[in-house]
């Protein structure tokens, strides 16, 4: 199924492993804009909508399952320019969990030069998709915040 994986040096992760430190459900608590969010799922699905009381419904979400599900409301107005936006949001979400756990951007920065991949058969955008040709999305940005940490590990900042 996931032959053309084998070919590459890499590091295979699912968005949806909570005990996952780099994926997007890991229950990780960081401040940003003025709010405290229990993941980093939290934060993007809550980023799709300009209704702030259903942004905060989605924060308090009991868990990212939950506020993925909520995430994915028909009944609920998305923000218009979202497909422009997401990767914007789930790469600051991710960058300020790492710069709030040390050991994550460690453990991120570790992973060398491997190529990262998240692995889903059904999700062609953030992930590989079933037959490998998806976008990779959220591995290809997980690598760019490696590239940005190592960059600010040499700045000295």
């Amino acid at each position: 199924m996931f032959s053309n994986l084998n070919e590459k040096k890499l590091l295979t992760l699912r968005r949806n492993d909570s005990n996952n430190p780099l994926a997007s459900y890991s229950k990780h608590v960081f401040e940003l804009d003025g709010y405290e969010w229990p993941s980093v799922e939290h934060y993007y699905q809550a980023m799709k909508f300009g209704d702030p009381k259903y942004v905060e419904k989605i924060r308090q979400a009991a868990n990212p399952d939950e506020a993925a599900k909520l995430g994915k409301s028909r009944w609920h107005k998305k923000r218009k320019d979202w497909d422009k936006v997401k990767v914007t949001f789930m790469t600051r979400g991710t960058y300020i969990k790492c710069r709030t756990y040390p050991e994550i951007a460690e453990m991120l920065m570790n992973t060398g030069d491997l190529h990262i991949t998240e692995v889903s058969q059904y999700d062609y955008f953030w992930g590989c998709g079933r037959d490998t040709r998806g976008t990779n999305a959220f591995g290809t940005m997980l690598m760019d915040i490696r590239n940005k940490l190592r960059e600010e590990l040499e700045l000295g900042s």
